[in-house]
């Protein structure tokens, strides 16, 4: 009696959403409920599945963080529910030291979340920069940290982190 025989997988069938060609994020994203129109500025940063970019009303002027997420990264139910999730509960904090939600919307690439943008310096900025920090610096950063965290505990939010 021979052992069974994996059959490879059919690449048609299967396409791992991380190795997937990603679409262009565009220049202008356009929120389809409400027509407001926002460009694209300069890259903030990446997480996990998102990207972040300075994006700016175009009618207002007013700048924000754009967190912009691929719907191909975010297929299974359950990814699309953790999306739907952190939404929710991020559109229910209000808080000066955690970070302001100021609303969302999708095309059918993307899910863009729109966020305040954070104007001072970061404590990574700071660390890349001088590679230490003051002991009143530290303690400024951590007073900022406990006092969100202190925040979303007593709301039952628990962060992650990055």
């Amino acid at each position: 009696m021979s052992a069974p025989v994996a059959k490879a997988a059919n690449p048609s069938t299967h396409v791992d959403p991380k190795s997937a060609p990603l679409k262009e994020i565009p220049d202008i994203l356009v929120d389809p409920r409400t027509m407001k129109r926002y460009t694209r500025g300069r890259f903030l940063g990446k997480g996990g599945f998102a990207k972040c970019y300075e994006i700016t009303d175009m009618d207002t002027k007013e700048v924000f963080a754009g967190k912009v997420v691929p719907k191909s990264m975010i297929l299974k139910p359950h990814q699309r529910e953790k999306m739907t999730s952190e939404i929710a509960i991020h559109k229910s904090l209000d808080n000066p030291h955690v970070v302001g939600f100021h609303g969302f919307f999708e095309d059918d690439d993307f899910v863009y979340v729109v966020l305040e943008i954070c104007r001072r310096r970061s404590l990574l900025e700071l660390h890349k920069r001088r590679k230490a920090v003051t002991e009143p610096e530290a303690r400024y950063y951590m007073m900022q940290l406990v006092k969100g965290c202190q925040y979303l505990h007593n709301n039952r939010v628990i962060h992650r982190g990055p």
